[in-house]
């Protein structure tokens, strides 16, 4: 369907009666929804045109975004009830957001915890700030699940949702996302930005129950390890 898929099905994506949100997993150059600016297609506007095959009538309301270079879990409301209630309480409901990052040079420990206070300048850029307490508090954990001597490949998980904030904070401890020229990274080994949204887990505001969708670590960012060099 197009160039995004689904995740799981577990949200009713093959049978659309009674459900109220659905998952896809979107591919890196794709833009989540239009701007002001850009009115190409998006994974909004592909997975809109999908379910109004089947009910003309049905409509589809974005709950959050990811960046254009990034790909992974989505998730969409079928109502504008819904996405108030998930969105209003979203911290609340949200239980875990992780990534997988492909990232430049080797990294050494096994995990780590990276605290800044980030700001945007003039041109648009997140930075952290020096002076604690100056900008948005945001905290980024990291666990190494690969490393070689020119890259590793790690799952990240956020503490806070702030823009930008993975691609900086790895910036900040000397290894930026391969491909992120923007925040230092000097190759691009895979031909796009090694950061993939891999697992989103929510709370049923409606029910209470849990719920987890999860895409696997994307082939590309494995076969940098293929080359004899790494271990």
């Amino acid at each position: 369907v197009g160039i995004w898929q689904y995740v799981i099905t577990f949200t009713g994506v093959q049978n659309h009666a009674g459900t109220t949100r659905m998952a896809i997993r979107k591919d890196a150059g794709l833009l989540s929804v239009a701007t002001a600016e850009e009115k190409e297609l998006t994974a909004y506007r592909q997975l809109s045109d999908y379910v109004k095959r089947s009910d003309p009538g049905q409509r589809i309301f974005v709950l959050h975004r990811l960046d254009r270079d990034t790909s992974g879990v989505m998730m969409f409301a079928r109502s504008e009830a819904v996405q108030k209630k998930m969105q209003d309480a979203w911290k609340d409901v949200v239980t875990e957001r992780s990534y997988v990052a492909l990232v430049e040079g080797q990294v050494r420990e096994p995990e780590g915890r990276i605290e800044s206070w980030l700001k945007e300048n003039a041109a648009m850029k997140m930075y952290s700030s020096p002076r604690p307490g100056d900008g948005q508090h945001a905290v980024t954990q990291y666990k190494l699940l690969r490393s070689g001597r020119r890259y590793s490949l790690l799952e990240v998980r956020l503490e806070t949702g702030r823009k930008n904030q993975i691609r900086v904070h790895l910036s900040d401890i000397g290894h930026p996302i391969a491909g992120d020229k923007k925040y230092g990274a000097k190759t691009k080994p895979i031909g796009r930005l090694g950061l993939h949204a891999s697992v989103l887990a929510f709370t049923h505001p409606t029910t209470g129950k849990p719920l987890r969708f999860k895409t696997d670590v994307p082939q590309a960012f494995l076969s940098v390890f293929k080359e004899p060099e790494q271990r």
